[in-house]
């Protein structure tokens, strides 16, 4: 049960990890810019603050927080997260969130799946250590990250050889004592899910398992490219993985993004804040260091 609740937790972070529609590529991140963390300054800031983007899981050995990391953290008086990392800490918080990830009218995978579909998820689940008897209730976007090669991974060993950056950033928050914010919360991200067609879910969840059958590897190769602070080949990764997502970049990834911009801009003045966001916000003509840009702001790589 405890791995459930963590790992739907993560489904939350993690529900927007892919491509981005194209706009203007004024403001994008060139490939000489490729870099994990941003500095934030000019309008009206004082201060500048600091963007880094996170891989949500990672094996220990893996885990890196460079220099200039380090020091950016230690210069800002508050944190902020896709959502509040506190909140989702709270089980009394967590616990209503979790029921809302059920599919609603008694609606079962079965209903959604054909035999032979259900047969290969049913084998996949098996494979991570969670019977899908447990989870034919729960919306398929959800075990889509439950069944990730990440979890899998985390499955197949000691688990406290995989880490989150979540969790380990908002430990170094707690250890300065310093606020800890959400750029959204977790009930918006949870409405996204009732946005899109419990059908249409599930056939994203059969494509997700499908290409992991036939493109093993492909969380490895993602780490590699994360440790190498490859933005645009993060970016390439995901373009090539979109195809899934049914047309619902626009929800799942852009419409967010956008709505970051301002609530940044507020805390931004308020005090120094270091922002962590999955590094797939970060990158593209849509992504947070794009948008920065556009409305102002003189956002610059650190390595």
């Amino acid at each position: 049960m405890q791995k459930i609740c963590f790992s739907l937790f993560l489904a939350l972070l993690a529900v927007a990890a892919w491509a981005q529609p194209a706009s203007s590529a004024q403001y994008a991140p060139t490939a000489e810019e490729n870099a994990l963390l941003w500095e934030i300054s000019g309008k009206e800031l004082k201060e500048p603050s600091y963007l880094f983007g996170t891989i949500h899981m990672i094996g220990k050995e893996d885990f890196f927080l460079t220099d200039a990391t380090k020091a950016s953290f230690g210069k800002a008086q508050q944190v902020a997260f896709e959502i509040d990392m506190e909140d989702m800490m709270d089980f009394t918080k967590l616990m209503p969130l979790m029921m809302k990830a059920f599919m609603a009218n008694d609606t079962t995978l079965s209903d959604l799946l054909s035999e032979e579909d259900y047969k290969l998820v049913e084998a996949h689940f098996e494979e991570v250590g969670l019977p899908l008897m447990f989870l034919e209730r729960i919306k398929p976007m959800f075990l889509s990250a439950l069944g990730g090669e990440d979890m899998i991974s985390m499955g197949s060993g000691d688990d406290s050889q995989v880490v989150s950056y979540e969790m380990e950033l908002m430990q170094m928050a707690q250890q300065r004592k310093l606020p800890i914010e959400g750029l959204e919360t977790a009930e918006y991200q949870m409405s996204m899910f009732d946005s899109i067609p419990y059908t249409v879910q599930a056939k994203m969840l059969v494509e997700t398992i499908k290409s992991e059958k036939t493109d093993s590897g492909q969380f490895a190769k993602m780490v590699e490219l994360y440790k190498n602070q490859d933005l645009q080949g993060m970016q390439g990764m995901m373009e090539d993985e979109s195809s899934g997502i049914g047309g619902y970049e626009d929800l799942l990834l852009v419409r967010r993004n956008r709505n970051w911009i301002p609530v940044m801009g507020e805390m931004m003045v308020a005090k120094p804040t270091f922002f962590a966001v999955g590094a797939g916000h970060l990158g593209g003509d849509e992504g947070v260091v794009a948008l920065l840009r556009e409305a102002g702001y003189v956002v610059k790589p650190l390595r």
